[in-house]
């Protein structure tokens, strides 16, 4: 969990970055799980063909953790670790469309928490954001109304 004071410090890194974007096949994604976007053109290059132009963002109240987990356990505290088990389980069939449903509930929860966006962060953002540095990996997910 970070700090009050951590928690600001990675929203000016934030909203001064510039923001890559996958566009996705399924043209409702947005409705359900929001915007997706990486911190940079390599990490969005794993989800598809990154658009052309960084994006800049303005985020004031981001759901913020260093793992999945840790996202998972602070907006659903009592059934979170079997929510985590559902995607870790790639093996059976289904696992797509399981992760796809996470984040949907994600997305839906933080918005109905007051969250405008969840931020994940790669293993040493927390590291990062006490140097004042912006983490090196961060995957934002910008909740629409």
């Amino acid at each position: 969990m970070l700090s009050y004071r951590l928690k600001n410090i990675l929203i000016e890194k934030i909203n001064k970055s510039d923001w890559w974007h996958v566009v996705p096949a399924d043209p409702d994604a947005y409705k359900k799980r929001g915007k997706f976007l990486t911190s940079t053109y390599l990490q969005a290059s794993f989800y598809g063909k990154p658009q052309n132009t960084p994006e800049k963002v303005l985020i004031k109240n981001p759901l913020c953790g260093n793992s999945e987990s840790e996202i998972l356990k602070k907006l659903f505290p009592v059934n979170h670790r079997e929510f985590y088990k559902q995607v870790l389980d790639d093996e059976r069939d289904g696992w797509y469309k399981r992760r796809i449903a996470l984040d949907s509930k994600i997305s839906k929860t933080a918005k109905i928490k007051g969250y405008d966006a969840v931020a994940l962060l790669g293993s040493n953002g927390k590291n990062s954001l006490k140097k004042n540095c912006k983490p090196r990996s961060i995957e934002l997910n910008l909740l629409y109304s």
